[in-house]
């Protein structure tokens, strides 16, 4: 377990947890409210089915506010021969709050003893929330050119999603673990 600050802590999620996610996917994609993704607002969460697929394969990691609460989640994957995170949101209720990067600290930590050569995602460029959030824990954009045939692949399912790919960036962070400072705690 690993704890971000005395209302919140990061575990791996629990089967009974897992019907909790879409929601909170669903209220993180309000924040694309008033920006040119609105469109993320009445997306589809991620299927039932692909969380449960990654649960089983112990990849699912919920922040959870106490006593019981789930108020944030990361699902990975793997892609090459880095740890792919497929979904990470938090409820905007508990959002600024440092649970993004604890969910991202707790993950690289995972990845780390488990051999992975780094952290990679798939996100926007200029939302704030976005890229410029991964750079500050250490993400560096990858150039189209860079892009293997596992990254050009999440590139073709994102653009069959309808997801704006000149606006979309592929991030990796090679220093594992991440040193994740709590906001509450810097």
């Amino acid at each position: 377990m690993k704890m971000l600050a005395p209302d919140y802590e990061i575990r791996s999620a629990r089967l009974e947890e897992l019907p909790q996610l879409a929601a909170i996917e669903q209220a993180a994609a309000s924040l694309f409210t008033g920006t040119p993704y609105a469109f993320l607002v009445e997306a589809a969460p991620l299927p039932y089915a692909v969380v449960l697929e990654r649960f089983r394969a112990g990849q699912v990691w919920v922040a959870i506010a106490s006593p019981s609460a789930v108020v944030g989640y990361v699902v990975t994957k793997p892609v090459e021969h880095t740890l792919y995170l497929q979904q990470i949101d938090v409820d905007p209720a508990h959002g600024r709050r440092g649970i993004g990067s604890a969910l991202i600290g707790a993950v690289s930590e995972w990845a780390n003893q488990q051999g992975y050569s780094a952290l990679s995602l798939s996100t926007f460029r200029s939302i704030p929330w976005n890229a410029p959030f991964y750079a500050r824990l250490g993400f560096q954009p990858l150039d189209e050119a860079e892009l293997s045939a596992g990254f050009q692949q999440i590139r073709c399912q994102e653009a069959e999603a309808g997801l704006p790919i000149a606006e979309r960036v592929i991030m990796l962070c090679h220093k594992l673990p991440i040193e994740v400072r709590n906001r509450n705690n810097t």
